[in-house]
């Protein structure tokens, strides 16, 4: 299929997951994707195990398909030249989240080579964004997770503090450096023009809690955590059955009227207490206890036809091997093998036409691409 970033080429300053995982999608829908890595030990995420898988740990392998590796020592003055040139001679995009300040000291942050090439564009991936006292400050998933309220919404009621199990705010600040560079891309397309991207773990961190400062702003008190349910829909949890949790979304009045005849309780449908959604969500533990007790009586697998039938959102919990297994994942074809590897990845959650974009290239061994990028031989590679 012919990709849409087919001729585009980025270099990836970058470790981790944020900038691998934008690195990843812009390789995915066919950009030359030139990963430049520490010589020494390579990207951090290359040692994030066990598990490893072929080498390196699978946590890296998720991140870094369809990408180049070079191994560059930025001290070194004859590797830092040959970085510089292959960047404002041959790419379109430079995207980094390396240490705040390592870019201006090695003369390749946004300034210098756009100085040198005003058409790239240069997407900066920081912590706590470009602005502000904190704003040389390093950070990790966790710590935003934790600074920008995910935390406070995020499990449940008096109980420690957890986090969102993938890493959301690197992720997501994955996919805004995207959007910000095909946006930049097209402002190019009409002006000849690049541009400086800057987006942040931080500011992802506070997109992410849109709803719930809306909430707070709304109502002058913190949202609070209340486990696998919205705190402003009711009923919209996770309810136990006999053998596992099941998560009923009734998101609207004529969705929880269904809910009612399906569970065999009409009479709910008229009590006071539960007329409408703004009358749930003030009697939510009564309503909620109601409904537990009757998915309560049976194994989930009794539930989905039942509700299914009344028109009724439901999914059981499933545990990652079950993913995997469904029909319903294998039909979509999103786990896709890695050429020459006994390996399957997570592939793009997108279609073009039909055609979901391939796997083209293995992850890249450290350096493994050294010889080919720059143009030298075997023996000049380091």
């Amino acid at each position: 299929m012919h990709l849409p970033l087919a001729g585009l080429t980025v270099v990836e300053l970058g470790h981790s997951v944020a900038a691998p995982f934008a690195g990843q999608v812009l390789g995915d829908l066919g950009a030359r994707v030139i990963k430049v890595e520490n010589p020494e030990q390579g990207d951090d995420a290359r040692a994030w195990g066990p598990p490893f898988w072929h080498g390196s740990s699978a946590t890296f392998q998720s991140l870094n398909r369809n990408k180049l590796s070079v191994a560059v020592d930025f001290k070194d003055a004859d590797d830092l030249a040959r970085l510089k040139a292959l960047i404002t001679e041959e790419a379109d995009v430079v995207l980094q989240n390396l240490r705040p300040g390592l870019t201006l000291r090695f003369g390749i942050d946004a300034g210098e080579i756009r100085a040198a090439n005003p058409r790239i564009i240069y997407c900066n991936l920081g912590a706590f964004g470009a602005d502000g006292p904190m704003r040389d400050k390093p950070g990790y998933d966790p710590l935003m997770q934790a600074f920008g309220g995910l935390m406070s919404v995020t499990g449940e009621a008096e109980r420690p503090p957890v986090r969102v199990g993938p890493s959301i705010i690197d992720m997501g600040a994955g996919l805004w450096s995207v959007i910000g560079i095909l946006a930049a891309l097209q402002q190019r397309q009409q002006t000849g023009k690049g541009c400086v991207v800057d987006t942040s773990l931080f500011e992802t961190s506070l997109s992410w809690m849109t709803v719930p400062v809306a909430l707070q702003m709304a109502s002058g008190r913190d949202p609070g955590r209340t486990g696998s349910e919205a705190a402003m829909i009711v009923p919209y949890k996770a309810y136990k059955a006999a053998d596992r949790y099941l998560v009923i979304a009734a998101g609207n009045d004529s969705l929880f009227r269904r809910l009612a005849e399906a569970l065999g309780h009409p009479e709910w449908i008229n009590d006071p207490r539960f007329l409408d959604n703004a009358s749930r969500v003030r009697n939510r533990d009564a309503i909620n206890g109601m409904i537990e007790q009757v998915v309560g009586s049976a194994d989930a697998a009794h539930w989905p036809a039942k509700l299914d039938a009344a028109g009724v959102p439901s999914a059981p919990t499933q545990d990652v091997s079950e993913v995997l297994a469904h029909p319903q994942t294998q039909a979509l074809g999103m786990v896709q093998p890695v050429p020459d590897r006994d390996m399957r990845l997570m592939s793009l959650p997108l279609r073009f036409d039909g055609e979901r974009p391939p796997i083209r290239i293995a992850p890249p061994a450290l350096g493994a691409d050294n010889g080919a990028v720059f143009h030298t031989s075997e023996a000049e590679s380091p």
